[in-house]
């Protein structure tokens, strides 16, 4: 959290569930005015996001074709689908029915962990730090899982009674993931596997965000999560298995991010971007909402040590490809401030 943040006059807004029964009197900050019918519109692409077999990259049966298949993936797109890896398809539904289970509950049971107005952990939505903010149209659960001395109890829910052993059980899979999804981007540009990792720092963080986004009456002109980049290094995304929603942006054209069975959604942050030399890109992405289906999703945040200074690796800075981003340290505490403006603050970062 930001100075800025904190010392904001924060508004916190009513719940979006709560918003659905009284739609009629929906603020004017969830509005998109030029929104329109562009929102469902977006492309399918002829090719689709590039599918990556995790089977494929994981030493020593390394694949070169596969290397280079990420290599192109995060350059264009950023993102990929990640197949093969790992989980069980009941155990990726266990983690989506916690969820589902967790924003069925009764209001006063949900509030219990809500978060403070300085908090980023907790249960809730946007806050208000400016009047000309747009809002998403979505209610969040924010726990910080890794490292396991950094977990805040208090905001992880008692019901279903599982919730916390099947988030700690897939917290260790994402970071298992995490650790050879760099190891193959490393790999992919001629660097040593450990090269990303050993920039996370000894004090590196996963935050997990449970979203869900209740039905809207107003699809064409609002929004689920207003256009941005992560701030992360990589971002994991469990996928609604039946409702769409994702879109990303390429090529200035928004694209439609399909639902692939048992596959994770995998996207470069803007800290890998800047690691890289711009090698892989940051993605921007939004999600729309739908008029008839909830959605929810899960994403899991990967996270250097806040005290970790993040700047382009040496071996990527050469004549053809000069240094293209300044030194940052604690990247994300100004992500959200950025966010809730509508900017990107790697436009800081760049020279």
């Amino acid at each position: 959290m930001s100075e800025s943040q904190s010392s904001a006059e924060a508004v916190f807004v009513k719940r979006v569930q709560d918003l659905v029964l009284n739609f009629e009197n929906l603020p004017k900050s969830y509005i998109y005015d030029e929104g329109g019918p562009g929102f469902k519109h977006a492309l399918s692409p002829s090719e689709g996001i590039p599918v990556i077999d995790l089977d494929q990259i994981i030493p020593p049966i390394t694949s070169q074709n596969e290397l280079a298949k990420l290599k192109e993936a995060l350059n264009s797109w950023g993102c990929f689908q990640a197949i093969n890896h790992g989980m069980t398809s009941s155990f990726m539904d266990k983690v989506r029915e916690i969820s589902k289970q967790f924003f069925e509950l009764p209001k006063e049971e949900k509030e219990k962990y809500a978060r403070g107005p300085n908090d980023i952990e907790g249960y809730g939505n946007d806050t208000t730090f400016i009047e000309s903010q747009k809002l998403d149209w979505a209610d969040r659960l924010y726990l910080k899982v890794h490292p396991q001395d950094k977990r805040k109890f208090k905001f992880w829910p008692e019901i279903p009674n599982d919730f916390r052993d099947t988030i700690v059980e897939y917290t260790e899979k994402i970071r298992l993931l995490n650790e050879v999804i760099c190891k193959a981007m490393a790999k992919s540009l001629n660097l040593e596997e450990d090269c990303f990792l050993n920039e996370y720092g000894d004090n590196d963080e996963i935050i997990m965000r449970l979203n869900y986004y209740p039905p809207c009456p107003m699809a064409d002109q609002v929004l689920g999560v207003k256009p941005h980049a992560d701030g992360s290094t990589i971002t994991f995304l469990l996928q609604d298995k039946e409702v769409e929603g994702l879109q990303v942006l390429k090529d200035n054209l928004w694209y439609k991010v399909p639902i692939i069975s048992d596959a994770l959604l995998v996207n470069v942050g803007d800290q890998i971007e800047i690691l890289s030399n711009g090698n892989f890109l940051s993605p921007i992405h939004r999600v729309v909402t739908n008029t008839e289906k909830e959605r929810l999703t899960i994403a899991m945040f990967c996270i250097p040590d806040i005290e970790k200074e993040i700047k382009p690796v040496e071996k990527l800075v050469n004549e053809s490809r000069p240094v293209l981003y300044r030194p940052v340290k604690n990247y994300t505490e100004i992500f959200f401030t950025y966010y809730q403006q509508g900017k990107r603050p790697i436009e800081a970062s760049k020279i």
